[in-house]
This record gives C-alpha cells, sequence and structure tokens, in this order.
C-alpha cells in the first residue's frame, strides 16, 4: 500500500485481506498514528484532571508539580499519584527523568487539556 492512495482504495484494498491480517494492519496504523502525533489525545477523566493540575501548577509556580503536590491536591496515596505518573508517561502525554523530582513535562498542548475541576 502507498500512501498516495485514496481513502476508499485503502479500505477496498484492506477488506480484500483475510481477518487476521486486517486486524494487524489496522493494529500497525493506529501505532503509526499515535507515534506520530495524529491522533487526539485520549485520557480519562482522571487522567486530564491530573494532566491539568501538572499545567496549571507549573504555570502558577513556575515549575512543575512533586508527586506530594497531586497526592495532596487529590488526597490519594503516593503509590496511587506515582501509577497514574508512570500510565501518563507510558501513554506519551507527559515526560520526566525518573528518580527526579519536579521533572514532569506536559507533551500535549493546552488546547488538548480539560479545565481543572
Amino acid at each position: 500500500m502507498t500512501m498516495s492512495m485514496s481513502q476508499e482504495q485503502l479500505e477496498a484494498e484492506a477488506l480484500e485481506l483475510p481477518v487476521r491480517e486486517r486486524a494487524s494492519l489496522a493494529h500497525r496504523l493506529l501505532e503509526g498514528l499515535a507515534d506520530t502525533g495524529h491522533t487526539k489525545s485520549r485520557y480519562t477523566l482522571k487522567q486530564g484532571q491530573y494532566l491539568s493540575f501538572i499545567h496549571y501548577y507549573t504555570k502558577i509556580h513556575g515549575l512543575p508539580p512533586s508527586e506530594a503536590d497531586m497526592q495532596h491536591y487529590f488526597r490519594v496515596s503516593p503509590p496511587t499519584v506515582h501509577q497514574m505518573i508512570l500510565t501518563l508517561e507510558a501513554r506519551g502525554f507527559i515526560e520526566r527523568v525518573p528518580r527526579t523530582p519536579r521533572s514532569v513535562r506536559l507533551m500535549i498542548p493546552r488546547s488538548d487539556l480539560p479545565d481543572l475541576e
């Protein structure tokens, strides 16, 4: 398949593939879109709140929040905050330097963030 093919041609060609190959192709295409940032950010409501908190905290204080700051704001345990940070990093929403305090950096634009509640 080439990138110059129309959407209809691609769909027709894909429909001729066996089901397993179709599923594999769809998975590879979605991964490629996610890697290049062509998909709209998709996160849960809670993930969105953490992302917004990181944005606003950084804007107000001039440095990213610590995990303790997030723990106090969301009233959750330290492992809960740490797991959320790992999840957000794995999904590509943030970047951080492991074992470095206050190194969280948003990787998505403000326009993709929900309002902080």
